[in-house]
């Protein structure tokens, strides 16, 4: 049994293309320079789910045949990571009218209700077809069917933000889309992962973002045996910055399938 994941997106907040730019990324031919926001499809054996609900989920989930889901698991709350949650209600529909789990960090999980206060548990009274979600508060490892997802609380400059370690038949992979720096005890965590997914804006510095330097830097300390990058910014053209990494790091793209 494999544990994969599928980038839904690998684009920082603004996307790739940006509106109303003509920079060598922005006018790339290579479809791996056009980013949907960053977020990921997991699944092991019979289970599925999704780490965040960037705005374009719908039209990833349709472009992928995304069709099974059996839990949302959200990062932080801002916004390039959550404005698609609305559309998780179609999943509630395929798995027959059923409740979803949605698990995040307790000061996620109320900034969540802050922004989506029609979302409860029961169907609406009136008809109207609204998610029917059960945010659950995560501060310790847990279980979505055969994969234990375990928080790694990260640094972002802003609200509280976790990356997440997922575990199947001894399989290991982290993900940590948004960050500046990992702190000791996460990264304790994660050391020997066989995969690390890890955020990389560009090549300059950003205060709440790692740029190049930084992501290298966070792979050889967790002693990752592959490397991905994600959420960049147009600065990076794919074949170009592709260039500068070592064998076992790459640039993810949207639709890439990482298997362990």
């Amino acid at each position: 049994m494999s544990l994969s994941l599928q980038f839904l997106g690998t684009g920082t907040s603004v996307g790739v293309p940006q509106i109303g730019c003509r920079c060598p990324a922005c006018t790339s031919a290579d479809p791996r320079d056009r980013r949907r926001r960053t977020g990921v499809y997991v699944r092991s054996g019979k289970t599925a789910f999704l780490v965040d609900t960037p705005p374009e989920l719908r039209e990833a989930c349709i472009e992928l045949g995304i069709s099974k889901v059996d839990a949302v698991v959200v990062t932080h709350a801002h916004m390039d990571h959550i404005a698609g949650f609305d559309d998780v209600r179609r999943f509630n529909t395929l798995n027959g009218g059923a409740v979803l789990k949605c698990y995040a960090a307790p000061e996620t999980v109320a900034a969540m209700r802050q922004v989506f206060p029609y979302i409860t548990t029961k169907a609406n009274t009136q008809g109207l077809f609204r998610p029917m979600i059960d945010f659950t508060p995560v501060t310790r490892a847990f279980r979505i069917g055969c994969v234990k997802v375990t928080p790694l609380p990260v640094e972002h400059g802003g609200p509280r933000t976790n990356g997440y370690l997922f575990e199947a038949e001894g399989r290991r992979i982290a993900y940590i889309s948004d960050c500046i720096s990992i702190p000791a005890r996460t990264m304790a965590k994660i050391r020997d992962v066989d995969v690390m997914v890890v955020d990389c804006l560009r090549e300059r510095a950003h205060p709440t973002h790692m740029n190049l330097e930084l992501s290298r830097a966070a792979l050889a300390a967790a002693r990752a045996r592959r490397g991905y990058l994600v959420h960049m910014s147009h600065s990076v053209v794919h074949a170009e910055f592709s260039k500068l990494l070592p064998r076992h790091v790459r640039l993810a793209y949207d639709g890439l399938v990482v298997r362990v």
